[in-house]
């Protein structure tokens, strides 16, 4: 069984492949499942039969963003909800039995990876032989012990070569009256994606992204401004990317909507770059604009890394073969080869057990970023720089990209339907609006 969690990303389906494809090349598997929508579907007994699916849509999963067996947003959990965590867990264990699930990977961040330690905790606990991997997904790249997370190189290659068209179209229209655009990129309490759009520099400090503010740090109003300003005056124009979730000195993220909070309890993020917007044309009088990228910076399929989806499908080949020698209760991690002098970097695949991984993120180093805390500097670049090397071909059609999709053939269900007694109804309808 194979199921993917949380947001998408341009590259989630390649460890989907990477998972579907290793794992018909061993006899010990006699057949593929997936979780429609994640463990949701799971519960619901939603399975799909992969191994109806045509070969060449397993191969176009490799190029193919968003998550072609849909996913969800829902945890099994025990602190707040013990009782209705406790009977999803027998029903796990019902479909794996009725199915004669073995072998289990999750694809997904950092609360898909606490499920999965779950999943295997239970099954040693029950005695029942399964062998779960977790497989690393996330733009975010908030996940520990792993070098980078499948799906960041691709949302910062995306992001940064926005920045540079954002920039270039802005530059040729301003004038001395002066202009600022704030961009607004993903990222709750992690500003990796942000900091990532500082590869559109090339080495000029006069290139944008001329600001960038991190979630990790506060936000300082006055310091804002003023740098604003700064720029403006030397350049004409100031290019600004924030992190969705940058916080004031009060710890309040600035673009939070308290009225409305998601399917986790957090408040929604209705907008950081609106917020700063506003303090920059009754502060400064300057013409100011706003980009939020939202949902695009991480389904661009078109201009995905190459690096990174080839490191995705090495990650859902790892979990396989990881799992076949006995492995279990672990999630496989990227690692980085340097090469000698200024060699390319390598890529190899390595395991980490899930109970170092589960609700623990990673953040920016405070010694990756400048002085003052307005961009990333050059440890970070030398990082981040080798992530967006290559381009996926994406096959055309009539002059757009030529996705798949799965048939998505139904297994039989094999058990009564599970008693939904209004606890999820929240978290199927975030389940339907990501699939």
């Amino acid at each position: 069984m194979v199921a993917q969690s949380g947001g998408p990303t341009a590259v989630i389906n390649a460890s989907l492949a990477g998972v579907i494809q290793e794992a018909g090349r061993h006899e010990c598997i006699e057949q593929i499942y997936g979780g429609a929508n994640g463990i949701l579907g799971i519960l619901d007994e939603e399975l799909i039969d992969i191994n109806e699916e045509r070969a060449r849509t397993i191969e176009g999963l490799k190029y193919t963003p968003a998550a072609a067996l849909g996913t969800c947003r829902f945890k099994l959990d025990f602190k707040k909800r013990p009782e209705q965590a406790a009977r999803d867990m027998d029903r796990l264990f019902e479909v794996f039995q009725a199915h004669n699930i073995r072998y289990f990977f999750y694809i997904g961040g950092n609360d898909s990876q606490d499920t999965s330690l779950k999943i295997h905790e239970e099954s040693l606990k029950r005695g029942y032989e399964l062998r779960v991997l977790g497989v690393p997904k996330t733009i975010d790249n908030d996940l520990p012990h792993t070098d980078n997370c499948p799906g960041y190189g691709s949302v910062i290659k995306y992001n940064a070569t926005t920045v540079m068209e954002v920039g270039i179209d802005v530059a040729s229209m301003a004038t001395d009256d002066g202009f600022c655009c704030i961009i607004e990129v993903m990222g709750r309490s992690a500003g990796w994606i942000a900091a990532g759009t500082a590869l559109a520099k090339r080495g000029n400090p006069a290139n944008p992204p001329h600001i960038i503010l991190l979630p990790e740090l506060v936000f300082e109003e006055d310091k804002f401004i003023a740098k604003v300003k700064e720029t403006v005056d030397a350049y004409k124009y100031c290019i600004v990317v924030v992190g969705e979730g940058i916080k004031n000195a009060a710890g309040e993220e600035v673009g939070a909507d308290k009225a409305r909070v998601d399917s986790f309890g957090h408040p929604v993020l209705a907008g950081a770059a609106e917020e700063l917007k506003k303090m920059v044309q009754s502060r400064l009088d300057t013409k100011t604009r706003t980009v939020l990228l939202g949902y695009a910076q991480r389904a661009a399929g078109h201009c995905a890394s190459l690096t990174d989806a080839s490191n995705a499908i090495a990650c859902g080949e790892a979990a396989v073969k990881a799992a076949i020698a006995g492995e279990s209760g672990a999630m496989v991690k990227i690692i980085r080869h340097l090469g000698a002098g200024d060699g390319p970097v390598r890529w190899g695949t390595g395991l980490q057990p899930l109970a170092d991984i589960a609700n623990v993120e990673h953040f920016v180093p405070r010694d990756w970023i400048s002085e003052d805390g307005f961009l990333p500097n050059e440890k970070f670049i030398q990082y981040a720089r080798p992530l967006v090397e290559g381009e996926v071909k994406v096959p055309f059609e009539g002059g757009l990209p030529k996705y798949v999709a799965l048939e998505k053939s139904k297994v039989e269900k094999k058990l009564p339907p599970r008693n939904l007694n209004g606890v999820h109804h929240e978290a199927e309808a975030v389940a339907g609006t990501l699939a």
